[in-house]
C-alpha cells in the first residue's frame, strides 16, 4: 500500500530520520516504535507532506500522497492542536468532510449527520455542541479521532494517540483500530508504551533514526530487537513467552 524509499530528514546538521526504506501492507495496525527523537513522528510527516524530506520518496498505490490525500486520514499529536481555537467538536468533526466538498462548497445536511453519527462511535455525541477548549484531554482525542472517521479514509496516520489519555478513552481507541482492521482499513500508530505493543498491533516498524526492522509483531518484539532499537535505554526482564519493559529513558 505503500512504498517509502530512501528517506533522509534533518534538521540543521543532525539527521533525524536517514535512508528509510520500507513496505508498509494493507489492512494492518502498524506501530511505528522507537526511542524519543528516533524519528518516528518526523517519518509520519515526511510521508504525509507536512515537512519537506531532504531526499527519497513515498508511494501511496504508486501515487505521490498529494494524488491519493483522500484516502489519507491525520490524527496529530494533541499538543501540536490549537485547542483555543473558537469552535466547537461537531464543527471540529465536520472538518473531515471537507476532503469530500468541491472548492468552495460547504458542508450540508448530510455532512453534520456523518459527523454526529462519528461522534456517536467515539462516544462524544452529549459533547457536539462543547467547546473543544472545554474538553478533557481524552475527550479532544476522541474528537479528533471522529474527524479521521469523517474523512472516510483507507490509510491513517495517528501521532501518539494514547498519550494522555484515561484508560476508557485508550479502550475506545483500540476499540476503534480494530473496527478500522475490520473494515479493511490501514491504520499507522506512533506508539510510545512496549507493555501494550503485542496486545494493540500486527505489525511493528522498529525505528532509531535508521530503520533496525519492519516485521509481524510476534517475530519482531524480542528482546534482542527491542535492545537493537533502543539500545542502553532500556532494562528489561524475561518471562517465558515476551520481553517484560522494566524501565526506559
Amino acid at each position: 500500500m505503500i512504498e517509502i524509499r530512501n528517506v533522509s530528514k534533518t534538521y540543521g546538521n543532525k539527521s533525524v530520520v536517514e535512508n528509510v526504506s520500507l513496505n508498509i501492507e494493507k489492512g494492518k495496525i502498524t506501530s511505528f516504535i522507537g526511542p524519543n527523537g528516533a524519528g518516528k513522528s518526523t517519518l509520519i510527516k515526511s510521508i504525509l507532506e507536512l515537512i519537506p524530506s531532504v531526499s527519497g520518496t513515498v508511494e501511496i498505490y504508486g501515487k505521490t500522497y498529494k494524488e491519493k490525500r483522500k484516502i489519507v486520514g491525520y490524527v496529530p499529536q494533541r499538543e501540536s492542536v490549537d485547542w483555543d481555537f473558537p469552535t466547537n467538536a461537531l464543527d471540529v468533526v465536520t472538518m473531515g468532510r471537507y476532503g469530500h466538498l468541491g472548492w468552495f462548497k460547504r458542508p450540508g445536511m448530510k455532512d453534520k449527520r456523518i459527523a454526529m453519527e462519528c461522534l456517536e462511535k467515539v462516544g462524544m455525541e452529549e459533547y457536539a455542541q462543547r467547546q473543544i477548549s472545554q474538553l478533557s484531554g481524552g475527550q479532544q482525542q476522541r474528537v479528533f479521532l471522529a474527524r479521521a472517521l469523517a474523512q472516510d479514509a483507507q490509510l491513517y496516520f495517528m501521532d501518539e494517540p494514547f498519550v494522555g489519555v484515561d484508560a476508557a478513552t485508550e479502550k475506545a481507541i483500540i476499540t476503534l483500530l480494530n473496527d478500522l482492521k475490520k473494515q479493511g482499513k490501514t491504520v499507522l500508530v506512533v506508539h510510545h508504551d512496549l507493555n501494550t505493543v503485542q496486545e494493540y498491533f500486527d505489525w511493528l516498524i522498529l525505528l532509531n533514526v535508521h530503520l533496525i526492522a519492519a516485521g509481524p509483531t510476534k517475530d519482531l518484539f524480542t528482546k534482542d530487537h527491542l535492545q537493537k532499537t533502543y539500545g542502553g535505554k532500556l532494562t528489561m526482564l524475561d518471562s517465558e513467552t515476551s520481553p517484560i519493559l522494566i524501565n526506559s529513558r
